[in-house]
């Protein structure tokens, strides 16, 4: 009886069998670029062909670190990475991890190691990188006199600021004496003072931008007392310059726009700032001055030539008050003074003598008010309203009267 295997079956076993291959683990392929796709999800599509083939190739998003540089339909290319099956569709593809332009895989490699290198002598470390000037006046650039780059940075920088200085150093950028040029115009350029130094110049293979990966260029960046920008080849072109330098812009154009302040935008952001001051002033002056006259109110209401007036006032109206009462009261002693006058009067012993009585008194100035008191003999004296008569007591009679 025969055997009938399904088709996931049958593809899921040709994939065990790729995945058992020691060789298809790691394996590198040269060929042609054909078909080459950059997806949205940043995975990149492609086909590797020579004269006898086609291989499909994927790198994943998370492997494009290695790949250092645009790949293009006709490049001629080394590519790194695991020979899979890709179950659903049954068709084995090359699933990339680095890819490397033919030719250039062993300065790739050299690149690599330096890297490391340099990276593990601190040479790339953050504490190490020096601010870039928010506002410049004299420029340094050191990249080939002739070609795009050096217009692109100095057609920025003057539109940007058109009173930039601009010191160029012409440097050979490719070729043999190329880097000793290179570390010649940045340690120059050191010593002229500017404020920000541009190393760079335009696209092209790991060949042409080798000058830029040498040790002898990275030590010259890293002890240069300017702040130095890369801007070394394309935005997706990567040196050992990038790495040591202050700041990496992916273009020369770049650079310039990150060295140079727009001197138009600094004009509209200072008299943006003016009117905000003059507002804030003027406002300031607005509240001062309702502060003030709350004060001068205030003050006014407190100051001691306002507290003595007032207080003058008030003893004024206290006197008033207190001569008022006074009165009152002199008024109020006086009728009942009157009236005691009225009732004494009534009881005066002058009175009783405008009357017709008499007041009498013995010798000593007793009053006698009884015969038992005076003797036949006696001196008396008896007081009437005009005066005082002397008088010798005859004798004395008894009488009851009625009371």
């Amino acid at each position: 009886m025969k055997t009938i295997y399904s088709v996931g079956q049958i593809n899921r076993y040709v994939k065990n069998m790729f995945v058992q291959d020691f060789v298809l683990r790691k394996v590198y392929v040269k060929g042609e670029v054909s078909n080459c796709k950059y997806h949205p999800s940043g995975h990149i599509y492609f086909s590797l062909k020579d004269e006898t083939g086609v291989l499909s190739c994927v790198m994943f998003a998370g492997q494009r670190r290695g790949l250092a540089f645009r790949m293009k339909d006709g490049d001629r290319v080394v590519v790194g990475g695991t020979v899979d099956v890709y179950e659903r569709d049954g068709r084995y593809q090359l699933y990339a991890r680095e890819i490397t332009l033919e030719g250039a895989g062993a300065l790739y490699e050299r690149f690599l190691a330096l890297k490391a290198e340099l990276e593990e002598m601190g040479m790339f470390a953050a504490e190490y990188k020096q601010p870039i000037p928010p506002y410049i006046r004299r420029l340094g650039v050191v990249t080939a006199p002739t070609g795009a780059a050096v217009q692109d940075i100095r057609n920025i920088s003057l539109r940007r600021n058109p009173y930039l200085q601009i010191i160029l150093y012409p440097a050979l950028v490719q070729g043999e004496g190329a880097a000793d040029s290179i570390v010649r115009g940045i340690r120059m350029l050191d010593r002229a003072g500017v404020d920000v130094i541009i190393v760079g110049r335009g696209g092209g293979s790991i060949e042409d931008l080798w000058a830029f990966n040498e040790e002898k260029v990275a030590r010259a960046i890293f002890e240069c007392r300017t702040p130095v920008i890369s801007a070394v080849g394309h935005e997706t072109d990567f040196t050992i310059a990038d790495f040591v330098a202050d700041l990496r812009a992916p273009t020369p154009s770049a650079a310039a726009e990150l060295a140079v302040a727009d001197f138009a935008g600094i004009l509209e952001n200072l008299r943006a700032y003016r009117e905000r001051l003059e507002r804030g002033v003027s406002g300031k002056i607005s509240l001062g001055r309702a502060r003030l006259a709350q004060y001068q109110t205030r003050f006014q209401y407190l100051s001691p030539q306002s507290r003595l007036r007032d207080n003058r006032e008030t003893l004024v109206r206290l006197e008033d008050a207190l001569r008022n009462a006074m009165d009152g009261k002199i008024q109020a002693y006086r009728h009942t003074l009157g009236i005691y006058l009225e009732r004494f009067r009534g009881l005066s012993p002058l009175g009783k003598l405008n009357q017709g009585y008499s007041f009498v008194t013995d010798a000593r100035g007793r009053a006698v008010t009884s015969i038992a008191g005076v003797h036949a003999g006696d001196r008396l004296e008896i007081a009437v309203t005009d005066g005082v008569i002397e008088a010798e007591v005859a004798g004395c009679r008894k009488e009851n009267r009625d009371r």
